[in-house]
């Protein structure tokens, strides 16, 4: 028999009902709540529309010529070497610079600390220590207005499509944060600041300046190429540092002081006062005249005798055998040498490699080839604008195509030769700049060359170049936390690693933290490179028949072996710097074998020549 808990079956009757009761209240309580809103929309709408407020840049306050003896440009973010030299560029025109302090983790810090969220390190390490630098300025006894009136940050600037091109706004918003509001900052691809609103401009780009600030860029990238040459193979542990920071102080000495052309200085008195009493032959006659006198004069040319023969007074070893690692990546973390990308040139040096650096001029190569490459791409869209019957008109787009084409590679040309004019005026041991052209094919079967953002498609081309060209043990590419393009190309490189199984290819992202996981991470793959770099040595010196002793006592027989400006040929197939130099000492050794036993042979033939007519 069933029995039925008449209590209990009330109860839950009774929960029942008071839940459809409370879900009805509720959707009551929605639906009066979309009526008022729906009846606030209208009302609006039907009141007349308020002007839009559109959003407006903030006017930057300008930098003019009447600052110039007393504000002070503040320059960093490069090597030590680029920034001595071009602070010497901007003296030579007569303007106040200061270098900043090596960014370092206490000014990442600040940078996070007044800066944006979300924000790639370089714009955290920048402003971190642009701000830490004013910091040390107003504990020296200055105020915040005499700071942010007497002195402004000069920089790089660009338009995205990464955070590259927020990076402005970024120094902005810190440095106002951090209580130096309308503190400036003035870009090198801006026109505020550079060329002001009114009257004239207080950063004024001239031919002496402009070609001075080239040269120096130029020559900072050389002298960097040169030093990591050098400095693992150095007998003298510290020499080659101190005798390129005499070197660089020399070439600063003597861009800062540099005796700049003009007609009158130069030129017969006779022929300067027919040149002077026409002011537009005068003006042509300048440009063109200091044009050269930068490029191609004989101060120009001194200065780099000088640099190289103090550099060339450091001893080298190239019988240490060192693992070559090719370094790439985003522009500030493979360029800077401090905590941006955890001291990593240093790190590698000590753990026994030697670094092949990324030049900036292999940037500015990339910028020509990129609109040349473009322009090129896009003339289809010229070429469909005139019918088929307007031969004159497609005649004329094939023309002015062509024209714009010559000019740009003329200009790839040009630069080309003016960095290979350094490479030898500094002894010719520096590394000539890639063929863009080449870079591009190899990369377009993984990343599309005109894919933008940071390097574009030269992460994977350079990984692709230095491994099948044997030019590098070990490729590592630095980037920041999160850096977008950075990121894409890392991704693509999984499938190029697939395809070339001997590649030893390392990613690493740089942040404020972290260093020694990343050091940790370095040394794994650079122990297969130093067995690789060991493996090739050990083979190429058991090909030549000789000992190690050998080799170092021919060396040691012969000075300009040991000079760091001795050239030594790459042999195909062979990466090590110790290999191909055991290879070329080894074929020069058996040079001079055969010659000993040839010139007896010689002279006992030449001997019984003068011999022979007087026993006939």
């Amino acid at each position: 028999m069933e029995v039925v808990d008449r209590g209990s079956s009330s109860t839950t009757g009774q929960s029942v009902r008071q839940t459809l009761k409370t879900r009805k209240q509720i959707e009551e309580d929605i639906a009066r709540r979309v009526a008022q809103e729906r009846e606030r929309l209208e009302q609006r709408a039907a009141r007349p529309a308020a002007a839009p407020h559109h959003f407006h840049r903030p006017v930057e306050r300008p930098f003019t010529a009447e600052e110039r003896e007393r504000v002070t440009i503040l320059i960093g973010g490069l090597t030590w070497k680029h920034e001595r030299l071009i602070r010497a560029a901007f003296q030579s025109a007569r303007y106040k610079v200061e270098i900043l302090p090596t960014p370092d983790v206490a000014g990442f810090q600040l940078g996070k600390e007044f800066g944006n969220n979300g924000q790639c390190n370089p714009t955290y390490f920048m402003v971190g220590h642009l701000i830490k630098y004013l910091q040390s300025l107003e504990t020296k006894g200055l105020s915040r207005q005499d700071i942010v009136d007497n002195y402004v940050f000069f920089t790089a600037g660009s338009c995205g499509p990464c955070r590259f091109g927020m990076y402005e706004a970024e120094y902005r918003l810190g440095v106002q944060n951090a209580g130096f509001d309308g503190f400036r900052i003035l870009l090198f691809q801006q026109d505020d600041g550079i060329n002001a609103a009114s009257g004239e401009a207080g950063l004024k780009f001239g031919v002496d300046f402009g070609l001075g600030a080239f040269h120096a860029l130029n020559v900072g990238d050389v002298m960097n190429d040169v030093c990591c040459q050098m400095r693992p193979y150095e007998v003298h542990a510290g020499e080659t540092d101190r005798a390129f920071t005499d070197a660089v102080d020399a070439l600063s000495a003597a861009i800062r002081d540099r005796d700049m052309f003009h007609v009158s200085k130069r030129w017969p008195k006779w022929a300067a006062d027919r040149v002077l009493a026409n002011g537009k032959v005068e003006s042509i006659t300048h440009t063109l005249g200091k044009i050269y006198d930068h490029l191609w004069g004989a101060q120009t040319a001194e200065g780099l005798s000088k640099a190289k023969e103090r550099l060339g007074q450091v001893e080298v070893d190239r019988l240490r055998v060192k693992p070559l690692v090719k370094v790439t990546g985003e522009f500030f973390a493979q360029t800077t040498e401090g905590d941006g990308n955890f001291r990593m040139f240093q790190f590698l040096e000590r753990e026994g490699a030697e670094v092949k650096v990324e030049p900036i001029a292999n940037w500015i190569m990339y910028l020509l080839w990129q609109a040349r490459a473009k322009h090129a791409d896009k003339k289809w869209l010229e070429m469909t604008k005139p019918k088929a019957w307007q031969l004159h008109k497609r005649l004329a787009c094939e023309a002015k195509f062509q024209q714009r084409q010559m000019f740009l590679g003329i200009g790839e040309k040009f630069f080309a030769h003016l960095y290979g004019r350094i490479i030898d005026g500094l002894g010719g041991i520096g590394h000539e700049l890639l063929d863009m052209r080449e870079l591009a094919a190899m990369a377009q079967p993984y990343y599309h060359r005109f894919a933008r953002g940071g390097e574009g498609h030269l992460e994977v081309a350079k990984n692709i170049y230095y491994t099948v060209h044997k030019k590098a043990h070990m490729v590592l590419s630095l980037k920041p936390f999160g850096c977008m393009p950075s990121s894409q190309s890392d991704g693509v490189q999984s499938a190029v690693m697939n395809h070339f199984k001997d590649m030893i290819f390392l990613p690493i992202e740089t942040s404020g933290e972290g260093e020694i996981n990343a050091h940790s991470r370095v040394q794994m793959a650079l122990g297969e490179a130093k067995a690789k770099a060991k493996l090739e040595f050990q083979q190429a010196l058991e090909s030549t028949g000789k000992r190690l002793d050998d080799l170092r006592a021919y060396v040691a027989a012969h000075r300009e072996l040991r000079s760091p400006f001795y050239k030594v040929p790459h042999r195909h197939g062979v990466t090590g710097t110790a290999a191909n130099f055991a290879l070329h000492v080894s074929d020069l050794i058996d040079r001079e074998n055969r010659w000993r036993f040839v010139m007896p042979v010689a002279k006992t033939f030449q001997g019984a020549r003068a011999v022979g007519p007087a026993v006939r």
